[in-house]
């Protein structure tokens, strides 16, 4: 199942307090950027994140899940709570290695 427009606006919309923030569509899904680095996606409706050691430590009861058959498992982040995806998104964009 591909993840719908509407969902991606409604992850944007939260996120739209964070300058840095953009996607691109990828097979029917969503890569999402933080400062030029992936730091997760929408997938089936879903917004996961890499499960970096920041992501475990802000989420440590968020659940592990696979983007899509054959991928590595992600965090579920929880949309509906802005000030901790403001946080969550420079956490993990830090934990993550520089841009070649």
């Amino acid at each position: 199942m591909a993840s719908s427009r509407e969902y991606l606006e409604f992850v944007l919309e939260q996120l739209s307090g964070l300058d840095g923030v953009s996607h691109r569509a990828m097979m029917g899904e969503y890569i999402i950027y933080y400062q030029g680095k992936v730091i997760g996606g929408i997938y089936d409706d879903r917004f996961l994140v890499k499960p970096t050691k920041s992501a475990k430590a802000l989420m440590p009861d968020a659940p592990f899940e696979l983007p899509y058959e054959g991928a590595k498992e992600m965090l579920l982040a929880d949309v509906d709570n802005r000030e901790l995806l403001f946080k969550l998104l420079p956490a993990v964009a830090s934990d993550l290695p520089k841009k070649k």
